[in-house]
């Protein structure tokens, strides 16, 4: 085993990558966002009607994902009418799919009636499951145990 045991009580929770990208994609609405976008709802008014999210709300979340650059939007323009943006994730938002699929896996065994949603493999129709896995191939379930070291953006407390 390799790397220092971490003391948590230690380690600057702002340099926490948790941390970091909740400042992103901890608002409310905003996973809803990113997970429509995975799934091709992609104008400005579409997100509005399935979402059921104030313009002002979805305007500020676009902006952020944005910024952060988690969207990009490109232009289009239907005939007669004014040029309008649709909104799409690049490589960073796209990342996200684990997270949200991690997050409705959780939802499915936790949450109300089970799953409302199956996502399955199209190549062969199998249900999707996460897994973990470390390096050396091992996967591990809840009950294994892990250690969390310090990585090169650690930082101390005392940094805060």
């Amino acid at each position: 085993m390799t790397g220092t045991p971490l003391r948590w009580r230690d380690v600057d929770s702002g340099a926490c990558s948790i941390a970091r990208t909740m400042t992103v994609l901890g608002e409310p609405w905003t996973m809803l966002v990113v997970r429509d976008l995975l799934h091709g709802v992609r104008r400005f008014d579409d997100l509005v009607a399935h979402l059921g999210i104030a313009r002002t709300v979805l305007t500020r979340r676009l902006a952020v994902l944005a910024d952060a650059g988690l969207v990009e939007t490109r232009e289009y323009r239907e005939p007669g009418r004014r040029t309008r943006r649709e909104y799409r994730l690049t490589e960073a938002g796209q990342d996200l799919r684990p997270v949200l699929m991690a997050l409705m896996a959780y939802g499915d065994r936790h949450r109300d009636d089970g799953p409302p949603v199956v996502v399955r493999h199209e190549g062969c129709g199998a249900p999707v499951e996460l897994v973990a896995e470390c390096a050396g191939g091992h996967r591990l379930g809840s009950e294994d145990r892990v250690r969390s070291t310090p990585g090169p953006g650690a930082r101390g407390a005392a940094h805060r």
